[in-house]
């Protein structure tokens, strides 16, 4: 697992793509999320959900228990791809953690993000709104 994360020059994380292709799998997601061993992971599997979304994969909504593990996160990372996820599905449950970080980074904004997951969270919430 290797997940280069934003910083000064870019906004955005680069991962590894043929190890991203090899996890592309709703099961293995699952069974990480559940017990992951480190950011990196998270970061990694909530990736491959918004790649896998992108492709038109169905059944992500179904991993919600999952995901909900990491609706309080602090992690700009984390909340920016746990948005685009609850972006792309709309799950309703997921509409007041939006709320809830959005809330959070306005009180506590996060340090050195090198980009603002607000965006990415504010925009799920507007998509929920539509």
């Amino acid at each position: 697992m290797s997940v280069s994360y934003p910083n000064q020059y870019r906004n955005y994380c680069i991962f590894d793509e043929k190890l991203i292709q090899e996890r592309k799998n709703l099961g293995i997601i699952k069974a990480s999320l559940e017990n992951p061993h480190s950011e990196d992971e998270i970061v990694e599997d909530l990736y491959i959900l918004n790649k896998m979304l992108d492709d038109g994969e169905k059944g992500v909504e179904n991993l919600y228990p999952q995901l909900s593990k990491y609706n309080s996160s602090k992690s700009p990372n984390i909340q920016t791809f746990l948005a685009g996820i609850y972006r792309k599905t709309k799950i309703p449950d997921a509409f007041g953690p939006l709320v809830s970080m959005l809330i959070q980074n306005s009180i506590n904004p996060p340090e050195n993000a090198g980009f603002d997951p607000n965006e990415e969270i504010g925009g799920a919430i507007l998509e929920y709104l539509a």
